[in-house]
């Protein structure tokens, strides 16, 4: 099983993470108002520029691999798209801001490229999401607005591999999706399982949390004709609306807040949990696998794992409280308290030592995706192979050796 490649990029979370298309360099947001760019330098990462425009947090990136364009949003209620140019000064390649029209009152939450890169999804706090296309004329970014029936927070968004429409998750507990059709913009899209006549704002589809959670991630199969969502009532659904059938896969772990497809059958999920967790099925039925992070590492090698310390096999468990009980079951010994129970007291035995804040394609065309890569609260940037999952161990299994006297 390959070891996951892991990169400390910095103390501070990371709220979101993006890559060029040859995967040479990664702009990131440190939970600031800046973009942090690295660059990769054999084994490591280097912090080789800074863009700077925004006045508050940048809450996500994306970046266009074929047009090699960033498009950045912010809690400002701003979008920036940043192109290279020449300075004609120092006659070297500078990144130039160009301020998007959002007509929105308030934070832009998530924003996303299209498939063709000519137009991008920005959500907001505002209950709108702006679709971005460019006005030659005025040479700027315009925008129109989706808004009804959307009720409360647009969380996340996804486009169909036609470039058309959108899917959207937001807090109100809906997951949408909606026809983002630009007649400038866009050529009439065919057919599909989600309607054949798709003017602008058309409501292709929606569903509900089952649990009434808020709708953190929304995303499309390589084919477009697949929904995925995860909620905050810890579970995830998939939607095939051409059957029509609808799989809900409620989960014991803490939320997921982010989702990306790696082939038709698969997905690759994470959150609050720490570690990616793998879904895979069909029309005939989808289930959770395993996750990309072995937390037997350590303890099957005899070893502590690489960059984690000696951390405890539980994970989200491994707290103050559980030491206590547990170092008074096993040896005897209770805390007092204040009193420290170790060094490895606050450390997970997962590479994420906090929550996953984004998951990404990176290596692999869509639907035949090997790598992914996941960035967290915990400042880490961590690429996995997708083909090496591990199974999930039960709680009740890891505590089996405990005994209550």
């Amino acid at each position: 099983m390959s070891q996951p490649e892991v990169y400390s990029l910095a103390q501070t979370p990371i709220t979101s993470h993006a890559f060029n298309g040859d995967r040479t360099q990664v702009a990131v947001s440190l939970s600031s108002k800046d973009v942090q760019i690295f660059a990769r330098q054999g084994h490591d990462w280097q912090a080789t520029e800074t863009l700077s425009e925004h006045d508050k947090i940048i809450t996500a990136i994306d970046w266009a691999p074929n047009t090699n364009r960033i498009v950045t949003s912010s809690q400002d209620r701003n979008a920036y798209v940043w192109q290279q140019t020449v300075d004609p000064q120092t006659g070297h390649m500078v990144w130039k801001p160009t301020l998007v029209l959002l007509r929105i009152n308030r934070a832009a939450t998530y924003v996303k490229w299209s498939p063709n890169e000519d137009k991008f999804a920005v959500a907001s706090g505002a209950r709108a999401i702006a679709i971005c296309s460019f006005d030659p004329e005025g040479d700027w970014w315009v925008s129109r607005l989706l808004k009804k029936p959307i009720r409360s927070t647009v969380l996340s968004v996804d486009w169909h591999p036609n470039n058309v429409l959108l899917a959207a998750g937001s807090a109100d507990m809906k997951a949408r999706v909606f026809s983002a059709y630009i007649k400038d913009v866009d050529k009439r899209p065919a057919a599909s399982v989600w309607g054949e006549k798709l003017p602008f704002n058309t409501v292709c589809g929606e569903y509900t949390s089952p649990s009434g959670g808020w709708v953190h991630t929304v995303g499309f199969s390589p084919s477009g004709d697949v929904l995925a969502f995860a909620s905050h009532d810890s579970t995830i659904t998939i939607v095939y609306p051409g059957g029509p059938a609808i799989y809900s896969i409620r989960s014991n772990t803490l939320p997921l807040v982010t989702l990306t497809w790696t082939s038709e059958d698969s997905i690759v999920a994470a959150g609050h949990d720490c570690q990616p967790y793998v879904f895979r099925g069909n029309e005939a039925g989808w289930e959770l696998v395993g996750s990309l992070d072995d937390t037997n590492a350590a303890k099957s090698s005899g070893g502590n794992r690489p960059g984690l310390g000696n951390a405890s096999p539980i994970g989200r468990l491994n707290s103050t409280a559980f030491q206590a009980f547990r170092n008074a079951d096993q040896r005897g010994v209770a805390n007092s308290p204040g009193q420290s129970t170790g060094s490895g007291e606050s450390e997970l035995f997962t590479v994420h030592q906090n929550t996953i804040t984004n998951v990404r394609a990176y290596d692999g065309a869509p639907g035949t995706v090997t790598r992914v890569s996941t960035s967290g609260v915990d400042g880490k940037l961590v690429v996995w192979d997708v083909n090496s999952v591990s199974p999930i161990v039960s709680l009740s299994s890891k505590m089996g050796g405990l005994h209550l006297k």
